[in-house]
């Protein structure tokens, strides 16, 4: 055997013995790397994520505040250049744009662009002050030295529809975050009793979660919707919202806890941990839980974008969030009327970033189902 072979059969041993002992999370990330469509559906979310956190420092103005750009309601996108009849420049410039009213438009407002005048674009400005990590900021990564720039344009009120698509994936995220951490410990609680004890408890509680899956989410949500005070602010309308998407999307990851401690408490670890006087609740903890967290973050992940669409399709019927609370939701509202369809075909940009966001979370959730899959590797 040449010296060569040798070193193959070494590095296959090498390779065979650390795939025999590596653990659950090194086996789950080896069998994700290999999936393409899930690596570029997690590097995609990622970058939204970090897009969302930092959304105040990444977008040029404040989103809430209507009428900063009289001059330019309904907007188009501007989008900075480099070059033009003028010459070059190593800084990205617009021109500026004046609004007048045109008889050949009926005397609707039109956008007049002046070519003569260049704008020219800042980074790192001072602009106006937010709050990121429980500091108080007032640096924005782009803006102008004068006039204003918009991305992608304006809305009816003024607003910049750059900033408010940013922070609205801040938004539709915390409130997909605070509802899936409500319903995973929900789960995890009323899924352990029912698979750990079993008897009438399963009964029981296997009885209010058929219950709880059987509420019909919109007419729940249109009685929650005329509960709620007009008096209420955004934050405790955002809050309520989460809550409430928490508390109705429990059951079915609670039914998969069930079905696997059914399977597991039986087992001769857990049997050997009981008769070492080891209580249920640290059996639960200790032993059964651990065994399949791979398959709950599994879970989580693929339960995400269902809480995300919740939120969006009741901003967008008037259920949910509302003005001036920035989210996906909310902002699709807008793209409803045939104005916008005929005139104004920008404000469907926060749409594209919302069908991105939730495909990602399905490419990422379906890649982390078949790598947490144990006969993954023998389906071919």
């Amino acid at each position: 055997m040449t010296e060569t072979n040798i070193y193959d059969a070494n590095v296959d041993q090498s390779a065979k013995d650390a795939y025999f002992t590596a653990g659950q999370g090194q086996l789950i990330w080896t069998r994700f790397k290999k999936q393409k469509a899930a690596m570029v559906g997690a590097w995609v979310l990622v970058i939204l994520i970090l897009s969302g956190i930092f959304a105040p420092f990444l977008t040029p103005y404040d989103p809430t505040i209507a009428g900063r750009d009289k001059d330019y309601l309904n907007g188009a996108p501007t989008i900075p250049q480099f070059c033009d009849d003028n010459g070059c420049s190593l800084r990205p410039f617009l021109y500026a744009v004046e609004r007048e009213r045109s008889l050949a438009t009926n005397f609707r407002w039109v956008t007049k662009v002046n070519t003569d005048k260049r704008l020219y674009v800042q980074f790192f400005v001072e602009g106006s002050e937010y709050k990121m990590f429980f500091m108080t900021f007032n640096t924005h990564l782009f803006g102008m030295e004068e006039g204003f720039i918009h991305l992608f344009g304006t809305d009816s009120t003024g607003k910049d529809i750059f900033s408010r698509t940013f922070h609205a994936i801040n938004t539709s995220l915390a409130v997909g975050t605070i509802g899936v951490f409500i319903a995973f410990v929900l789960a995890l609680i009323i899924g352990g009793i029912s698979g750990f004890y079993g008897g009438w408890i399963d009964s029981f509680i296997q009885m209010v979660t058929d219950a709880v899956r059987t509420i019909p989410a919109i007419p729940l949500f249109m009685a929650l919707a005329a509960f709620i005070p007009d008096t209420w602010s955004a934050e405790e309308r955002f809050f309520f919202i989460s809550i409430i998407l928490g508390f109705i999307g429990w059951p079915t990851l609670a039914r998969r806890v069930r079905t696997h401690l059914l399977t597991e408490r039986n087992q001769e670890y857990v049997l050997a941990a009981q008769l070492c006087g080891a209580s249920s609740g640290h059996v639960i903890r200790k032993h059964l839980l651990p065994s399949f967290t791979s398959y709950i973050i599994v879970d989580l992940v693929i339960s995400f974008p269902y809480m995300v669409l919740s939120e969006t399709a009741l901003s967008f019927i008037g259920l949910g969030l509302k003005d001036p609370v920035n989210s996906l939701g909310v902002m699709l509202q807008n793209v409803t009327s045939a104005d916008v369809l005929l005139n104004y075909q920008w404000y469907f940009i926060p749409v594209i970033f919302f069908i991105i966001l939730v495909m990602a979370f399905v490419f990422v959730g379906d890649g982390l189902r078949d790598a947490a899959d144990p006969y993954g590797d023998t389906k071919k």
